[in-house]
This record gives C-alpha cells, structure tokens and sequence, in this order.
C-alpha cells in the first residue's frame, strides 16, 4: 500500500507523518524507517523507528531511479521493515515532475506488494495538482 500526503508547505504534513510513524512504533511488529531530507525530525520521531537522512546521500539521492534503489537496498538489508515514511519527495529528490513522482509512486506501490511494506509519502503541492494516478494513493 502507498499512502499520499499533499498540502502546501504549513499544512502540517510533515506533524501528521511524525503522528503516523509513532502509531506505527507502537502498533507495527516490523521495523519503522523514515526518511527526511535535512535533520529538522530528529527529536521529533521515536527512537524505535530508524531515522534516515537524504543528505548523508545527498551526492547521489537527486534521481528517482537511485532513490528507488536506495529502498530496495534497505528492505535487501532488513527484510523486516513493514513502514517506510517519507518526508518530502520533492526535497529529496530535489525537483517537482509530476510524471516522474507518479512513475515512482506506482513502482513503490508495485514494491509493495511484492515485499508486503506500506509506504506513506509527502508532497508539497496542492492536492487538486496530483495527477489521475496520483489520485488513487490519496
């Protein structure tokens, strides 16, 4: 399952991620990853969930295609992750392309359901901006 977020910045996307990813810690029995571009979360998200940030990968985190990999390598490496929350696409991958977030949100969904790991992701854009596919993940 993939999980949209979208609202513009102030909407208190990122309060409503950090809700769910402790809900998670408690309520999930696998393991809880998050993933934000700068450090601002740190004393926001329990310390049960593993903490990543983009810009420790910042030389190479710019491309869909290695951000797809990125989380391919981390459930390779943990088969037990269940929860993978991500704070700002846009940010992380520094640039807005619709076409290209919903390529990445239909291969997340695939992943999915292939792996059995929910993701739930942010977007900083207005809601009635998703496109046809996007919609579904809202």
């Amino acid at each position: 399952m993939v999980q949209l977020i979208m609202g513009l910045k102030g909407s208190g996307k990122t309060k409503r991620l950090v809700e769910m990813v402790a809900t998670a810690v408690r309520e999930e029995s696998g393991s809880v990853v998050c993933i934000e571009k700068d450090k601002k979360l740190t004393y926001d998200i329990p310390y049960q969930a593993r903490l990543i940030y983009a810009c420790d990968y910042a030389y190479a985190m710019g491309s869909y295609d290695f951000f797809k990999g990125f989380l391919s390598g981390l459930h390779a490496g943990n088969y037990d992750i269940t929860r993978v929350f991500i704070d700002g696409l846009y940010k992380i991958i520094g640039g807005k392309d619709a076409a290209k977030a919903e390529e990445f949100l239909t291969a997340l969904d695939a992943f999915s359901s292939k792996h059995s790991v929910n993701f739930t992701v942010s977007l900083s854009e207005e809601p009635e901006s998703a496109t046809e596919d996007m919609k579904r993940f809202l």
